[in-house]
């Protein structure tokens, strides 16, 4: 996401190993899966007990009522023995079946629990379908009203909690799984949504576009936008991409917007240059007419609200979050520093690339201009609490962190230091922890000072050759 504007509980060994998310429970009976994955910061975020593999969204979306109402089939397994499970959705439930037997649904909050008429077996696959209506624009959860839409556009975008507005899902980034999203909508209107257009359909009820992401991804980041967009598609590299902008903006706006689009494919190029290869079979971007002030990492196609052609930054910004935080995802939302420091770092290794200041003068220059007593320096940005996940030491600290690194292990096990990362963990979630442990494997560094200096001191790391900064 662009910037605005304790080690866990003992079940946690479960979210950190880079696989699906894993309940250990006893297995001598049949129990209800836990309503938390294991997360501190939102505990009631996924679920125990069951691992996603697919999505599959039906949803019909009114937008003039802001009304939706849809089907969403799940393909799960049970990786305990469960008599019921839990999803997490905000919407009304009227029906849900496990194996096309009808099952017992129970709402409570943003937790809808599922009774299945057999109990679930450890291992066993299953398909889960929950029919549902109602206006997300009136649902709230953990203090957000995350619902962007008026009477001409709807879009799904937001983080840390964006899927239980509009599908049931197992909401944590541990638990990625394929999205094949449809949505219907009255004739002569668009919805752009991750992946590939698959098909698009009149009927009397409107235009179904169903769009299917090929690779897994974390529910948070599947989205669709619905109004009136103008469209442009085409391939660069070797690489698809698909642009749209609403044309709720002004047609100055509209140009801008997708001259700033356009560059998407040729920052893909300079990013996969240092990073490898991008990670999915498609990309481009969306640009809102709603008034929005952030833009997010929907994965392969990001989301932006309207800022002129020439914010080049913002867009560098999320398409290297398709690497650091899409790609690889984190294990637990305290690791957030992976992403938007490493997001940030990017921004300024693109600038040094083309015309810009070195990353190691923008470092030491946002070094220099914060005075120790200054509260950027007070957050444990390794660990900074729900309510902080979003502050600009995460972002900003984070990318000197990166920089800093860099000065201290050369650029030669640097570069070999991403590259691994990225390689090793693709498709998957890591650690912090994860990340220092590699980094002082591939450098042959003892950077345990080093890490504590920037990461876990609520205080200025000191100017030494150690931090990085002489």
């Amino acid at each position: 996401m662009l910037r605005r504007v304790a080690v866990l509980a003992v079940s946690l060994p479960l979210l950190v190993g880079g696989g699906a998310a894993v309940a250990v429970e006893d297995a001598a009976a049949p129990a209800p899966g836990a309503s938390g994955i294991g997360d501190p910061y939102w505990p009631l975020d996924g679920n125990g007990g069951i691992d996603v593999a697919a999505y599959r969204i039906k949803n019909a979306y009114d937008i003039r009522a802001q009304a939706l109402r849809g089907t969403t089939r799940i393909t799960l397994t049970a990786t305990s023995d469960l008599s019921s499970f839990n999803l997490d959705f905000l919407l009304k439930a009227s029906l849900a079946k496990v194996d096309r037997v009808a099952a017992k649904v129970a709402q409570s909050g943003h937790e809808l629990t599922i009774t299945p008429a057999t109990a679930l077996r450890a291992g066993t696959r299953h398909t889960v379908v929950v029919k549902y209506a109602g206006r997300p624009g009136t649902q709230r959860y953990a203090g957000e009203e995350n619902w962007l839409a008026d009477e001409h556009e709807a879009v799904a975008m937001n983080q840390p909690h964006m899927a239980t507005w509009w599908f049931p899902a197992n909401d944590h980034p541990i638990d990625k799984a394929l999205f094949d999203i449809s949505t219907t909508v009255p004739a002569g209107r668009e919805v752009i949504a991750n992946g590939k257009l698959v098909s698009k359909k009149q009927s009397r009820r409107g235009t179904t576009w169903r769009w299917r992401a090929d690779e897994p991804m974390a529910s948070y980041l599947a989205f669709f936008a619905a109004g009136d967009f103008s469209i442009k598609k085409g391939t660069s590299n070797g690489l698809p991409w698909v642009n749209a902008v609403s044309q709720q903006l002004s047609p100055a706006a509209q140009k801008s917007s997708h001259q700033l689009l356009g560059r998407t494919p040729g920052i893909v190029k300079a990013l996969s240059a240092d990073l490898g290869p991008y990670p999915f079979s498609v990309t481009g971007g969306l640009t809102t007419g709603l008034p929005v002030f952030f833009a997010l990492e929907n994965q392969t196609r990001p989301t932006y609200p309207s800022v002129g052609a020439h914010n080049v930054s913002l867009v560098v910004h999320e398409v290297a979050h398709q690497w650091f935080g899409d790609d690889v995802a984190i294990a637990r939302w305290r690791d957030i520093w992976l992403n938007e420091g490493a997001a940030t770092f990017m921004e300024w290794r693109y600038a040094e690339q083309h015309g810009g200041q070195p990353a190691a003068d923008a470092l030491l220059n946002r070094y220099a201009s914060i005075g120790a007593s200054d509260s950027f320096w007070r957050l444990s940005i390794a660990d900074p609490g729900a309510a902080h996940i979003f502050d600009e030491p995460v972002y900003d600290r984070g990318g000197m962190t990166l920089q800093a690194l860099r000065n201290r292990i050369g650029e030669e096990k640097f570069w070999l230091l991403l590259r691994t990362w990225l390689d090793t963990r693709s498709g998957g979630n890591a650690t912090s922890e994860e990340f220092e442990a590699l980094a002082a494997k591939v450098s042959g560094q003892d950077l345990t000072s080093f890490f504590t200096a920037w990461l876990r001191t609520g205080a200025k790391p000191a100017a030494t050759a150690d931090n990085g900064l002489a």
